[in-house]
């Protein structure tokens, strides 16, 4: 089959086309003809080597770990069907024409192959960070990053917890982040300000999905550290602050996603041969929406 493989950490130039054998699924694994695969911030850190020391890999190595497809193959007690459209995460690279998963259910109808690649990282992510900051109905929490893909999510589920939500983005974003559900607020010098008058309450929990720098100031602006946590800056371990990393990969994770209906916004979609500049693109950190690989 042909994949996109990397023999050696690097910039995008050791992304290249190979032809690799075809998976085989076990147990419990369907073998899926991949459509659509999502490019992710991690895959590009797994490339440049950037987390070789938490999550080293074997070369060559295929990358990605989200997908939208046909179930090609089933192995035994898999629970689908060959033809079955499903999504989830891969437990192999899903940068390729087939990818074998375990943590896929069948995709909705009316959901395309590109929209449910991007569901379960950042849908996952943006459910397990309000869980851990106990966010309750009637609270105020300040979302950063509110128009990126984690913050999308993130914006409407504590919006349907019944929580206000004060969603931070740049200037072009605020018109979208108050379609949200949430009040828009402009990020950047004077942004705590801003927040002090769209909540003259007080706030009750911080959300960084951004990484701009703005813990300390978000810090202040609780009075406390202990409801604040970032996906994005690893300045966090220095200021002792936590920052929430890995999370359950499950059918029932996708399943209580599917069930929300968020809203998904879709980024531009990329050729498989073309990982390159999709990689490229989201390492500028200004996607305007969710990166996929068309494969199949």
């Amino acid at each position: 089959m042909r994949a996109i493989t990397i023999t050696e950490y690097g910039d995008t130039d050791v992304l290249r086309p190979a032809e690799v054998p075809v998976p085989e699924p076990g147990p419990g694994q369907v073998r899926v003809a991949v459509k659509a695969a999502g490019v992710n911030p991690i895959d590009w850190k797994i490339r440049s080597g950037g987390m070789a020391e938490v999550r080293p890999v074997e070369f060559p190595h295929i990358l990605g770990l989200e997908l939208a497809g046909v179930v090609d193959a089933v192995g035994e007690g898999a629970g689908f069907a060959v033809g079955d459209e499903v999504f989830g995460w891969s437990d192999t690279g899903t940068y390729a024409e087939y990818a074998l998963a375990t943590k896929v259910i069948r995709k909705p109808a009316g959901l395309s192959f590109a929209e449910a690649t991007a569901l379960p990282i950042a849908g996952e992510t943006a459910l397990r960070v309000l869980g851990e900051l106990e966010v309750k109905p009637g609270e105020t929490v300040v979302i950063h990053g509110a128009s990126g893909q984690v913050g999308r999510f993130a914006t409407q589920a504590a919006v349907a917890l019944g929580a206000t939500v004060i969603g931070l983005a740049g200037a072009s974003s605020l018109d979208e982040v108050k379609a949200l559900g949430a009040i828009p607020v402009q990020y950047g010098e004077g942004w705590v300000s801003r927040v002090h008058s769209a909540a003259p309450d007080g706030v009750d929990a911080v959300f960084d999905a951004a990484g701009f720098g703005v813990l300390g100031d978000s810090v202040e602006l609780l009075g406390s550290p202990d409801r604040l946590i970032t996906i994005a800056d690893p300045a966090a371990f220095a200021q002792g602050l936590k920052f929430s990393a890995g999370g359950e990969e499950s059918a029932a994770v996708l399943e209580d996603l599917v069930s929300r209906e968020l809203k998904i916004k879709l980024g531009r979609g990329y050729a498989l041969d073309d990982a390159a500049a999709a990689h490229r693109e989201s390492e500028t950190g200004h996607a305007g929406g969710k990166i996929t690989l068309t494969v199949g």
